[in-house]
């Protein structure tokens, strides 16, 4: 598996980051359609995750907004990593609210077997899940994000 930056990049002592600024690097960053790099792309992870949660409506709605309109000041600044960054918080935000709505606890796995997901086990994960989804397919189908994501891997060679 792929890491989601190019080339040797150590990490901070006694944490998961990576010790570089990809504001300042953004060349360094590599797109991936997945969740990765979230907890570790900096200054990004510290301008987003205290907007992130999914532990009740309210406050998960609101997180949704606040990452969306972070998603919109990245893109009005012309910040692909900070555009993909929020895409990436917001895409986890469904992701894992949605495993709490299927399965007790959020427990996929119960013994090392997988377990049968319960429909909509948590009706407000549920409601969470589709909050962040609402925004995450905005991002998704707004051009702007298409059009930074085609320019950062044609200005920096990705494939």
């Amino acid at each position: 598996m792929s890491e989601p930056v190019r080339g040797d990049v150590s990490e901070v002592e006694g944490g998961p980051e990576y010790d570089l600024n990809f504001r300042e690097h953004p060349e360094r960053y590599r797109h991936t359609s997945d969740e990765r790099g979230a907890f570790k792309i900096e200054p990004y992870k510290g301008e987003l995750l205290p907007d992130w949660t999914i532990s009740d409506l309210g406050p998960a709605a609101e997180a949704a907004q606040a990452i969306h309109d972070r998603y919109r000041e990245y893109r009005d600044a012309d910040d692909f990593v900070g555009m993909d960054m929020a895409r990436k918080y917001l895409q986890m935000g469904w992701t894992r609210s949605m495993r709490y709505a299927k399965y007790p606890g959020g427990q996929k796995y119960e013994d090392g077997r997988e377990r049968e997901p319960r429909t909509w086990y948590d009706p407000e994960k549920r409601r969470i899940a589709r909050i962040y989804r609402f925004h995450l397919d905005r991002v998704r189908n707004d051009d702007a994000y298409a059009r930074a994501k085609a320019r950062h891997r044609e200005q920096y060679g990705e494939n």
